[in-house]
């Protein structure tokens, strides 16, 4: 009664301000969010510990380079946070991670064993966690080694490879970088397990809003107009306000429960109504990480067969370079199929996991109008298939829109990611209802009414 009549006395006061303050007089809540800035400050901390062997002077070259491979480590220096640019232990970020769950979550329907272990409860659940933990370990020493074979032939590295004298330092530099890798993965468990949110996604919110500072500078120091740069902030305002729309959206369908009782002797029939909750954009970002990653081995076998003397794998090692360059439009074309490709694989597959059909029957459930079983499945199926090609071409039009936000706005110096902002966004909304679930236990208003 006493919170009421405070909240009555402060009726000016914002909703979020109001809410941020219910956050932080909670001491639970309060230690949870302490703990979680102190954490991302240690990720910080590591982001700035170089590799043994590293000269400043070299990376700096590199990354300002004008060829398409010096683009890609841009790209790919915004998600580790800048530790690419420094090539520290944690230059690879927790991607090689996020890799091998989307591998886990691809064979676990494949593989029988695995599908069994899923249905076993959090301890099948464990158990698939460390095998995608073990899976992140040899995908760490093989994106490590790519990275600084692609770093050696810019100049920013010497003395690569696993023979003669050279391999001493090729093999500490590759296990430093993967062990920065695991001791993130470990401290975004630690986040998830002690804090508010999901570890693994607020490292990476935490990489890709502090690079977002140091690339404004370049903006404004460049020959670019106050009109162009006016049309980018618009371009970034409709992509946020899209993404938390197409994040939201939902189609839901309706379900009657019916069930019998007996009591004292004597035969009850309940119903009840409630609704499955169909997301627009179920696979999140995931379509947009695995194209990308399909899209970066040939990068990779261009760039090692470019390092060669000469002759045919010469050639063909310039072309899958010049092909493949992020700055290209057949680039670009490639990567929206393959989005669009994934996210109907990735959301089916999931999909296929969850057993809506066969659960709902098995509770008593039904759709109004729609027979139990596999009727049920169909049209479920159905609905998610029609539902999925709007979060589909959305997807991939996020995934293209570096490109046209460059031809239009021309500026060239910020690397606009739409990976990025889709990330930055779902992680801050994911946030944020955990924390409203927090206060809402707690009899306090939140961020979301």
């Amino acid at each position: 009664m006493a919170f009421a009549t405070s909240r009555a006395q402060q009726p000016s006061r914002p909703r979020l301000l109001q809410a941020m303050i219910d956050a932080w007089s909670q001491e639970d809540v309060r230690s949870k969010l302490i703990f979680v800035f102190a954490m991302l400050i240690v990720f910080r901390f590591v982001a700035h510990i170089p590799i043994p062997g590293v000269d400043p002077a070299l990376l700096d070259q590199a990354f300002q380079g004008d060829s398409s491979t010096s683009a890609f480590l841009g790209t790919l220096n915004i998600f580790s946070g800048g530790a690419l640019r420094q090539l520290s232990v944690a230059a690879l970020g927790v991607y090689p991670y996020i890799t091998a769950s989307i591998i886990m979550n691809i064979l676990t329907p494949m593989i029988p064993s695995l599908q069994a272990l899923s249905r076993e409860g959090e301890q099948g659940r464990n158990r698939i966690q460390l095998y995608t933990h073990w899976m992140a370990v040899p995908l760490s020493i093989v994106q490590g080694y790519s990275q600084l074979l692609i770093l050696q032939r810019l100049g920013a590295v010497t003395n690569i490879g696993f023979s003669g004298p050279e391999a001493l330092p090729t093999f500490a530099a590759v296990i430093s970088m993967a062990a920065g890798t695991m001791f993130l993965v470990w401290l975004g468990e630690l986040i998830t397990e002690k804090g508010i949110g999901n570890g693994i996604s607020l490292i990476i919110f935490g990489g890709i809003v502090s690079g977002i500072p140091s690339l404004l500078p370049s903006v404004f120091n460049s020959s670019v107009s106050f009109f162009g740069i006016i049309l980018l902030a618009l371009i970034v305002l409709v992509a946020v306000s899209s993404i938390v729309f197409f994040q939201e959206a939902q189609r839901r369908i309706p379900v009657q429960y019916s069930r019998t009782q007996f009591r004292g002797g004597r035969q009850y029939r309940q119903q009840g109504s409630t609704h499955i909750p169909l997301r627009i954009l179920s696979a999140g970002m995931i379509p947009i990480i695995f194209a990308y990653s399909i899209m970066l081995v040939p990068s990779f076998v261009g760039e090692t067969l470019a390092t060669s003397s000469g002759g045919f794998s010469n050639d063909v090692g310039n072309f899958l370079t010049n092909v493949f360059g992020q700055q290209s439009l057949p680039y670009y074309l490639v990567v929206f199929l393959f989005v669009v490709l994934f996210t109907y694989f990735y959301t089916l597959v999931t999909y296929a996991q969850q057993n809506l059909a066969e659960n709902l029957q098995k509770q008593g459930g039904f759709v109004p109008g729609i027979r139990p079983g596999k009727p049920t499945n169909d049209y479920i199926t159905r609905v998610l298939v029609r539902i999925t090609a709007a979060g589909a071409i959305f997807l991939g039009a996020i995934a293209v829109m570096p490109y046209f936000a460059t031809a239009l706005t021309n500026v060239q110096a910020l690397t606009i990611s739409g990976t990025g902002l889709l990330i930055v966004v779902g992680v801050v909304l994911d946030t944020m209802k955990q924390l409203e679930a927090q206060l809402m236990m707690r009899n306090y208003s939140g961020f979301i009414r």
